[in-house]
């Protein structure tokens, strides 16, 4: 009886070895892991030369001076190639640490863009129409990203046994994680004879125009939020 308990352990000790054997970090995890180690004094980076000279002109330079800075990521380059919002949308795509897959995923989207444009620059024979057409893809992403933020949202608040739903606002960096979320959602949503990037420019073409599936999101939102206005002194009491 004594043995066969031996044995139990062992095997479970066997599987235990091999699990964590089975287990390869990946460069993203390992990066992540070693810039955990740095305590919240420590600020993040401000490599981008833009970013540097804001500071300067408005005199806040000085106040980073002395103060503790983290390493900067192996993603994030003074590279005039280099664009933040870029950067999260893919961290926003990649699954189980695939960011090549989902790097490649943005440059076929961003190709796509520039293929729909250029095709609708060229069909148009209005040259007032034509100067309306945007052809940089980058900025057209960052116009629908601006396009399909949310201002306000509810937020559930019990008072006296019943819950309401009370509009407040967004912070801004939530304003951009959501109008990434729907804008790849709605990428998601396509027909099954349909790649992804192709349905994803879409609708980043569709939002910076101001219309489109995120856009009506937003709008719901914005109209759920006037609906319940009556119940907005509820986030101060």
């Amino acid at each position: 009886m004594g043995s066969l308990r031996i044995l139990k352990h062992c095997s479970s000790f066997q599987r235990l070895l091999t699990c964590s054997n089975s287990f390869t970090p990946t460069p993203s995890t390992i990066q992540s892991r070693r810039y955990a180690i740095f305590p919240d004094s420590f600020i993040h980076p401000i490599f981008r030369e833009e970013d540097q000279r804001k500071l300067i002109e408005s005199g806040e330079a000085a106040k980073y001076a002395y103060l503790p800075v983290k390493p900067a990521r192996t993603t994030e380059t003074a590279s005039v190639f280099y664009d933040d919002l870029v950067d999260k949308i893919i961290n926003h795509i990649m699954r189980m640490g695939q960011k090549q897959l989902a790097r490649n995923i943005i440059d076929k989207t961003i190709q796509t863009i520039k293929k729909v444009q250029l095709a609708k620059y060229y069909d148009t024979q209005d040259p007032e129409e034509r100067a309306k057409i945007i052809l940089n893809p980058w900025e057209l992403l960052h116009k629908a990203l601006e396009n399909s933020k949310p201002f306000l949202e509810t937020t559930p608040i019990k008072r006296g046994g019943h819950t309401y739903q009370v509009p407040v606002p967004i912070r801004e960096k939530k304003q951009q994680a959501l109008a990434i979320k729907w804008l790849i959602e709605a990428g998601k949503e396509k027909e099954d004879d349909m790649r992804f990037f192709v349905k994803f420019a879409y609708e980043i073409i569709e939002a910076a125009n101001g219309t489109g599936q995120v856009i009506r999101r937003k709008q719901e939102l914005h109209k759920k939020c006037e609906a319940n206005r009556a119940y907005a002194h509820y986030r101060w009491s």
